[in-house]
């Protein structure tokens, strides 16, 4: 018996050509939406949170409060400045400050006479306990803190402020 060379039958596929990606086509496509991502995502601007901004209403209350303390320990006058143009507010017991981003409203509410000398910038703890007073307003769209100091105990209290959206 004779066998008969025959040549195989044209696949359907390769008369259609080939369906799906090479492997390269899929890493440009990769590499051009990472280069993408890398242009895009830092002009998208990082909104302060509700929790960021809690924090940055503690973390001011906890600085007065340990100026009042030192205020108590070394029977000195402290200082705390409190500067809202800067969006910063330094301890004058240690020096540290802490820094509001650029999308926090600071507004201040201060003495404009404590002591028998003008202050209006900072909040003064005396080492009888008592202070200045004041309060200072951190806030963003929808949400805002008040770190309130009051001038007879020198206490420290955070309350929550409902912001209007605009």
């Amino acid at each position: 018996m004779a066998r008969q060379l025959t040549s195989p039958a044209p696949r359907a596929e390769a008369a259609q050509g080939e369906a799906g990606f090479a492997l390269i086509e899929i890493l440009c496509v990769l590499a051009i939406t990472g280069m993408l991502a890398a242009i895009i995502l830092p002009s998208i601007p990082r909104a302060t949170t509700r929790a960021r901004l809690e924090s940055y209403a503690v973390e001011t209350a906890a600085l007065l409060k340990a100026d009042r303390s030192a205020a108590l320990r070394r029977q000195v006058q402290i200082t705390t400045l409190v500067d809202a143009e800067a969006r910063a507010i330094r301890s004058g017991a240690t020096g540290r400050i802490v820094r509001l981003p650029s999308d926090v409203t600071v507004g201040a509410t201060l003495a404009t006479r404590c002591a028998d000398r003008s202050a209006g910038r900072s909040i003064d703890f005396f080492p009888t306990g008592m202070s200045c007073g004041g309060a200072i307003a951190l806030a963003r769209p929808g949400m805002g803190y008040e770190i309130r100091v009051n001038w007879l105990t020198g206490g420290v209290d955070i309350v929550a402020q409902k912001q209007k959206l605009l």
